[in-house]
């Protein structure tokens, strides 16, 4: 079996701004995987999002993404976990968007599309307004974490019936994790028998 590829992007999440959270790889370990570290590769993730801007992204606009991203996951973890959001966070996630007025304007090509965003910016606006969406509405019910200490990964689940998050690598750890758990008990139980 191949190894899985620890830089590669991961759109599995169940939206986009969860695939944000998701350029930054096992985020609680003390060897965290930043996949999105220059501009080019900002630039390649937002094309595949579907969310390349007029203007190549900058090095500020990179860093304004990171730091978008890592207020969103603490703003996400915070609903998960039912406990009142960061007053930091949520001020610096609504200076954000104050900022950033990304008017919808449709075309049409081959299907109904937004017009391209005219900074990246105007991108990360989009995908703030999404999570806003998400992490206040009826929606933030489907979301979970991945139990991994060291992942964490925010993921939409609306069957409930995920355990893990989308990751390969997490779900395999966790199964092992919880034979050998199985094993020690069965142990644990023949002995005293």
């Amino acid at each position: 079996m191949a190894a899985e590829d620890k830089y590669a992007f991961r759109f599995d999440c169940g939206a986009t701004w969860l695939n944000l959270l998701a350029t930054k790889g096992r985020s609680f370990s003390a060897n965290p995987v930043e996949r999105m570290d220059t501009p080019a590769r900002f630039t390649e993730w937002l094309d595949r999002s579907e969310l390349l801007p007029q203007r190549p992204p900058t090095a500020a606009e990179l860093a304004q993404a990171i730091r978008l991203r890592e207020t969103l996951r603490d703003l996400a973890l915070a609903t998960l976990e039912e406990r009142t959001p960061p007053g930091d966070a949520v001020a610096e996630l609504s200076a954000f968007l104050t900022e950033h007025d990304d008017p919808v304007h449709l075309t049409v090509d081959d299907r109904l599309q937004r017009e391209r965003p005219t900074t990246a910016g105007d991108a990360l606006a989009r995908i703030a307004r999404q999570a806003v969406d998400h992490l206040t509405g009826a929606d933030r019910a489907g979301l979970k974490s991945c139990p991994e200490h060291d992942c964490r990964g925010i993921f939409t689940d609306p069957l409930g019936r995920r355990r893990w998050c989308p990751s390969p690598a997490c779900a395999s750890r966790g199964r092992v994790r919880a034979m050998r758990a199985r094993r020690a008990d069965e142990a644990s139980d023949a002995a005293g028998s």
